[in-house]
Parts: structure tokens; sequence; C-alpha cells
């Protein structure tokens, strides 16, 4: 590609500490200058509350976190409302509260993404046009493929796709055309190459799994790829933008 550099946003980042691993302090200065090493000039990111502690209070907590950091952009996480946590209202409300997308942790939160319980959200995240994010080790291959036929207007990116999983990613892109892979932790030798070679570069999104992983991974895959000047500034920061069809903060 030329020196001339992409503008990379990250759809997959967090804020907060970790209680079990040493990834920092988990602060917006921190994720901030983790970007500036790396090129990073904007971000989509949760709050590590949402994930390992209480969904509802870590979202309305990271509305704060975010508040004077123009480069980071909200993602909230949801639950099925089986126990009234998120309310009935979560997409509307996410939206009025100028959340750009939104995340799920169906394993570590005891539900199944592709069942009755929670396809009330799902409906109401596509009608008001929020993409979904999920890893794969979340819900997996099969059971996104299953969401994606059920609700084909909502938009599912599926992150964290490690080493060997192309077969699968190749088979759920093919049959599913709502679903797009994002390229924390997409690790195969050359596998985003051959995957773009065949469904096309609008089919993935950046992102880094900061704090948890080191950025600088995942741009030094994107950037030293095989792939042109053209499909790298669509993974980098395009197709996001496109999927949420509105402009996600950058410098």
């Amino acid at each position: 590609m030329s020196e001339d550099l992409p503008v990379l946003i990250d759809a997959d980042a967090m804020l907060g500490r970790h209680p079990r691993r040493d990834v920092g302090g988990g602060t917006a200065a921190e994720l901030l200058a983790a970007m500036d090493r790396v090129g990073v000039s904007g971000a989509l990111v949760t709050n590590m509350t949402s994930w390992l502690h209480d969904p509802a209070r870590g979202n309305r907590g990271l509305l704060g976190l975010v508040a004077e950091e123009p480069r980071l952009s909200p993602c909230w996480v949801l639950l099925p409302d089986t126990c009234g946590e998120i309310g009935a209202g979560f997409a509307e409300a996410a939206v009025a509260a100028g959340v750009r997308a939104v995340r799920a942790f169906p394993a570590d939160h005891g539900y199944d993404l592709a069942g009755p319980d929670v396809a009330p959200v799902l409906d109401a995240l596509s009608s008001v046009r929020l993409p979904l994010l999920v890893d794969a080790g979340q819900a997996g291959w099969p059971v996104a493929e299953a969401v994606a036929r059920a609700h084909p207007r909502l938009r599912i990116v599926v992150g964290g796709a490690g080493y060997r999983m192309l077969r699968q990613i190749a088979g759920v892109l093919d049959r599913a055309q709502n679903v797009y892979v994002g390229l924390a932790d997409l690790s195969s030798h050359r596998g985003l190459e051959w995957l773009v070679e065949r469904f096309g570069a609008g089919r993935f999104v950046f992102g880094t799994g900061a704090p948890y992983r080191d950025p600088a991974e995942a741009v030094t895959r994107l950037l030293w790829s095989e792939l042109d000047d053209a499909q790298v500034a669509a993974i980098g920061g395009g197709n996001l933008r496109r999927l949420i069809g509105q402009e996600v903060r950058a410098a």
C-alpha cells in the first residue's frame, strides 16, 4: 500500500479495569495513548463493567466516560429483557444516548443469542439500524448464522475469529449477507487476503480488542497485508462508518 496511511477506526475496544488480567487501568487516557501509538484515529468502546459486572450500570457509566472524549464513541451491551434489567425501550434509548453499536456476551451472561428471549431486542436493534457485535467465542458461527437468518435486517459483526476458523467463516459469509467479520484476532496466515479475494473488502471491519489485546497486532496485520489501498481504507474505517450509517468520531 502507499505511504499515506488510512484512517483506522477501532470497532472493538473497551474501557475499565479488568479484574483478573493486568491490562492497565482501563482509562480513556490510556486507551487514547495506545491508539496514538499505533495510528488509530477513533474507536467504538464498551465498558468493562457492562461485560463483567452489570450491563445496565456499565452502559450508563460509559456515557460519562466518553462524554469529554470526541474520539471515543459508545457501544452498549445488550441483555434479553426477561428480568427487566435493560428495559423494553433499550434500542431506542441507545439511539437517544448517541450509542453507535451494541455488543452481546451471551456465553458470559447466560442466554441463547438465537433464542426467543433475546429476539425482541434484536428486532428492535434492526429497526433502529444499530449493528450487533459479538465474539465467536461468545456465540459461535452457527449461532451467528441462525441470528442473521432470523433477523435479515440486522448487521452482525463477529470478532475473535482466531486461527482455524476460515472454513466456518467462509460458509457463513456465503450464506448470510448480513454477517461481517471483525479483525481482532483474525490470525490465519494471509487469511484476510483470501477472504477479501473471495467475498470483497466490504465484509470486514477493523478492530483491535484493546486493551485485552495489544492494538498493534491488528494494525500490523492490516497495514502489512497484501491488500490494495482501497481495500485497506474500506476495512480500516469505511465499512464501519457505512454499517452504523453515521460518522464515528475520529481525530
